[in-house]
């Protein structure tokens, strides 16, 4: 055996040997053992270093010394680089650089339930198994660009699936062989909120279904790292393999960013996170991430605002984008966030560099922005002091100049990268920018010159008019054409010279207009000469950058300059509706104090709290909405016939405007329900309104834990297309059958417990609801389905807490009671669809009439803002109490909840959620005047007035930016109207 491992030893040394230094059929390859030695440059060690008139020597690929000054080794190439700057080449984390982005195949109908591959996990859109090297071919034409921009080095990966396997680093070194350049095979894992592909797997079809089988996934890993699978998994093994890798999550919105961060908390992760350049909207839970940051260089162009109508359908949101996101990295880098650039998604040839001098323009510092391309994409990745510096050990990556790397006129001359060298510019060409004095034939001209050092411009005067010109330089020839001062004859003057090494004077030949040669000469205005044209320029380009608009929370309409504080408040004479046995109180002062309500009664003391005069006015507690979709980015997981391991906490979205109109009209709590498309929906959150707080602020604390389940149309897929079983309303039935006895198994096998067990979301899910630890609102409408889902739920031992919509609750109200369900409903809501013809506006009334405790809800963003009204209309449909009809929407949908030990009326030791209206509530002339949430002030009327007068000053501000920018010659993108989608519970909506 081991005569055998010699053999094999000395015969893989020998293949080494040969792949390094036999000839191969492209001709000897030899290997340059030389120094190469820099000298007389500026050299950017790193972001916070620079070397002035430095030397550094490159042997092999890499630097071997950097300094003032170096004794030079024998046999040394030595290239002088005087005047020039030399930069570590640059580094970009997020590509798919010599990787082809994935193409769904081709055929198939219909979606897939079922995974597609054998041997790895049971969704195929988790592929940790993905390997960018077997997938990688250098692309020379896309290596051009990056070379121009200055990178030397990529991450790159393939870009598919939501956990998408291993990234490799790439050298993107010119001619040599593609092992050489890589250096890192496994460098990173990425993961994204988006599908394969090449799955048509259905599941999952949102955000929250992405999130929770990430986590799902996560579990699995853990519970098969231990050793508990009767099966190999190729796909968890190579997740387990990847975990000790840098985690890059890919994500496109702000949102996004957050909830990615969130997944990466629960289970001790730092994401890396791939950003969306709106980061500045958020900053403080940007920075409490903890995480570093890849942040695209793009920015939206302006909008052609020059038709005021179309321009009427331009939202503020859209507007301040524009705006302020050339100023992102500037606010990341006050707020000392860590990030890096990408030039993923811009044109790297005609937009990088110049967004990079925007982004300069806007306020980020030259060093920040060489850090973000340098040392912390290096950090980043693991390659500290190896890559993005220029150090003794670093690779040899640089990036040879003309000047200041973030001037847009500064020319790159060459992109070492491993000591190899991609001439892009010759450096021999002279630097003939500059302002000159001409003289041509006894008349003298202003002459100035700018642009690239290889495509220089020129500009000419005479007095103050300006003169015709065009120039072309090469070769260290200059031509200039000189157009006749007299616009009325077509004559012209020819310029050329052989420009020397030092350009404070050119003289050349001049041919003028009659034939005659004589000669010219330029010489170089003296800097002390410019300082009142340079002040002109600098004042020129101050006027170029647009004022920033502050960020407000949300950065939307209507949102916070700052966060508004929590205040002790005292409403003196106000007629008060308790929601409780006390009834509707005239005359009456309510004090609220930290958060809480402290008193009711008369000629009550303020004690330092604010007075608010409330005659003729009426307080009333928050408005509760039983039944919502607002403040969502997603309402379905649809992917499967029950889908109770997702959560709506994981996909609110605090930045809808329907939040502040829905305080506009007294709502405080929501409960946001899943949708319909499936009988076992998903986990509800419970919001308070909270304007302008991130996400999960606005969870309601304490509040009881729910879960949606629906019956009807949807859950069977009636009004869309769609195979998935169930199809008929009895297989609905069949579900609860099934997943409940599910349940009670996995219920037993866990309390068997072990280390073989494995924890599953969805069945930890479905054994509270067994347990009585969560509670079930369910979509509902058919008075058999009503009865059926009760009979399921009491053979399984639990109660349904809730029917919503209940359209026909009146004909089985008796039993209802009996079960001991709630009712929440519409108002007068008929006819609609077919399962709704027997609906009758007397249903509240009657619901209530038999004892059973019911509530007014909306499932529409726009009927939530009335629900003062939709209670009043049972006053009119039943002729139930006007106190009753309140407490449908206040008390009542609070005891369905399991919140009303805290909200839903005003009692002391109750939270401070109110709604002081202008008149009586039940009017449908009634306008809340200010709402408040724990006694926070979150809607005022008067503040809303003077908010619309700056809205409006605000856009018009930005309007006449954008006009600027038009008239400046610079690029416009066309109004699109877009309307924003109402949400329902039968909204669908795919992942990507």
């Amino acid at each position: 055996m081991k005569f055998k491992l010699l053999i094999l030893g000395l015969f893989l040394s020998i293949s080494t040997y040969a792949q390094e230094y036999f000839p191969k059929n492209d001709g000897v390859k030899t290997r340059n053992t030389n120094y190469t030695v820099f000298k007389n440059a500026r050299i950017h060690v790193d972001p916070k270093t620079v070397i002035e008139n430095g030397m550094f020597a490159i042997k092999e690929g890499k630097i071997t010394a950097v300094g003032k000054s170096l004794n030079i080794p024998k046999n040394s190439i030595v290239v002088d680089l005087k005047g020039k700057e030399v930069y570590p080449s640059f580094i970009d984390l997020y590509t798919h650089f010599g990787i082809d982005k994935p193409k769904r195949p081709e055929g198939g109908n219909g979606p897939q339930y079922d995974a597609g591959r054998e041997g790895y996990y049971w969704n195929d859109h988790i592929r940790p198994e993905t390997d960018a090297v077997s997938q990688f071919t250098f692309d020379s034409k896309e290596a051009e660009k990056y070379y121009k921009a200055g990178f030397g080095v990529v991450n790159t990966h393939v870009p598919d699936g939501i956990i998408r396997g291993n990234g490799m680093l790439v050298a993107l070194t010119p001619e040599v062989s593609q092992g050489d350049r890589i250096l890192e095979e496994r460098s990173a894992q990425y993961l994204s909120f988006d599908k394969s592909a090449l799955s048509r797997q259905s599941y999952p079809t949102s955000i929250m279904g992405t999130t929770a089988l990430l986590r799902q996934v996560y579990l699995d890993a853990d519970w098969y790292a231990k050793g508990n699978a009767k099966n190999k998994d190729l796909a968890l093994e190579a997740l387990n393999r990847n975990k000790n890798l840098t985690q890059i999550f890919v994500t496109d919105n702000l949102l996004n960013e957050f909830r990615a961060d969130k997944v990466g908390d629960e289970f001790g992760i730092q994401y890396v996170i791939v950003g969306s350049g709106k980061e500045y909207q958020r900053l403080d839970k940007v920075k409490a991430s903890n995480a570093t940051f890849i942040v695209p260089i793009k920015f939206p162009e302006a909008f052609d605002v020059e038709d005021p109508f179309l321009t009427r359908k331009l939202s503020l949101e859209e507007m301040r984008e524009w705006n302020q996101a050339p100023a992102n990295l500037s606010m990341l880098e006050k707020a000392h966030v860590p990030f890096t650039i990408t030039s993923n998604s811009v044109d790297l040839e005609k937009d990088f560099r110049s967004n990079l001098s925007k982004a300069i323009e806007f306020g980020l510092s030259k060093e920040a922005a060489l850090a973000a391309l340098t040392t912390t994409p290096a950090k980043t990745i693991g390659q500290t002091g190896k890559i993005g510096v220029i150090k003794e050990g670093a690779w040899a990556n640089f990036i040879i100049t003309s000047g200041d790397y973030f001037d847009k006129e500064t020319t790159i001359f060459e992109n070492w990268i491993q000591g190899k060298k991609k001439v892009l510019n010759s450096m021999d060409v002279t630097d003939i920018n500059g302002d000159y004095e001409l003289t041509v034939n006894g008349t003298t001209y202003d002459l100035s010159i700018s642009g690239e050092q290889t495509k220089p411009k020129a500009e000419v005067k005479l007095k103050e008019t300006k003169i015709g010109s065009k120039l072309s330089f090469d070769n260290n020839w200059m031509n200039l054409l000189l157009s006749s001062p007299d616009t009325t004859k077509t004559e012209y003057i020819r310029l050329v010279a052989n420009v020397p090494v030092s350009t404070e004077t050119i003289n050349g030949k001049a041919i003028l207009s009659n034939g005659k040669e004589t000669s010219f000469k330029a010489s170089k205005i003296a800097a002390s000469d410019k300082k009142e044209e340079d002040k002109k320029d600098s004042k020129k380009k101050e006027d170029s950058v647009h004022q920033v608009i502050p960020v407000t929370y949300p950065n939307v309409a209507y949102g916070f300059k700052t966060r508004p504080k929590q205040e002790n408040i005292l409403f003196k004479n106000a007629t008060v509706w308790t929601s409780e046995e006390a009834g509707v109180l005239t005359n009456t002062d309510v004090l609220i104090k930290n958060g809480k309500i402290a008193e009711i009664g008369k000629d009550l003391k303020a004690g330092g709290a604010k007075v608010v005069d409330a005659t003729g006015k009426h307080l009333t507690a928050g408005i509760v909405d039983e039944h919502s979709h607002i403040a969502a980015s997603d309402i379905n997981e649809a992917g499967h016939n029950s889908s109770a391991e997702v959560t709506m906490e994981d996909v609110v979205d605090p930045t809808d405007i329907n939040i502040y109109r829905n305080l506009a009209g007294g709502v405080t709590t929501i409960q946001l329900l899943h949708g319909s498309a499936n009988p076992i929906g998903g986990r509800s959150a419970i919001l308070k309104l909270k304007w302008g707080v991130p996400a999960d602020e606005m969870i309601f604390q304490g509040a009881a834990p729910f879960i949606k389940f629906a019956l009807g149309e949807n859950v069977k897929q009636s009004n869309w297309s769609g195979n998935r079983f169930p199809q008929t309303r009895m297989g609905v039935e069949q579900v609860f059958t099934d997943y409940f006895s599910q349940a009670k198994e996995y219920e037993l096998q866990k309390k068997k417990g072990g280390d073989t067990f494995r924890k599953d979301l969805e069945m930890e899910t479905l054994v509270e609801i067994l347990n009585g630890k969560r509670f079930v609102s369910s979509h509902s409408y058919i008075q058999s389905e009503i009865n059926m889902l009760m009979k399921v739920a009491e053979e399984f031992g639990f109660n349904i807490n809730t029917f919503t919509h209940i359209l026909e609750g009146y004909k089985v109200a008796d039993k209802m009671k009996e079960h001991g369900v709630g009712a929440s409903t519409f108002s007068d809501w008929w006819a609609y669809k077919y399962e709704v013809n027997d609906a009758i506006p007397y249903n509240a009334s009657i619901m209530h009439n038999v004892g059973i405790t019911v509530a007014i809800n909306s499932d529409d963003s726009e009927m939530s803002r009335r629900l003062n009204q939709e209670a009043a209309k049972s006053v009119k449909y039943g002729g139930m109490s006007e106190e009753d009809a309140w407490k449908m929407v206040t008390i009542n949908p609070a005891k369905l909840l399991h919140i009303d030990h805290l909200v839903g009326s005003i009692k002391p030791g109750k939270q401070a959620d109110l709604v002081l209206w202008n008149e009586h509530p039940l009017s449908v002339y009634a306008i809340p005047e200010q709402t408040i949430i724990e006694g926070v002030t979150y809607f005022d009327k008067a503040r809303d007035e003077k908010l619309r007068e700056e809205i409006t000053k605000e856009r018009n501000e930005l309007i006449t930016q954008m006009l600027k920018e038009k008239n400046n010659g610079l690029k416009t993108q066309p109004v699109k109207i877009k309307e924003k989608q109402r949400v329902h519970c039968d909204l669908l909506e795919e992942v990507k």
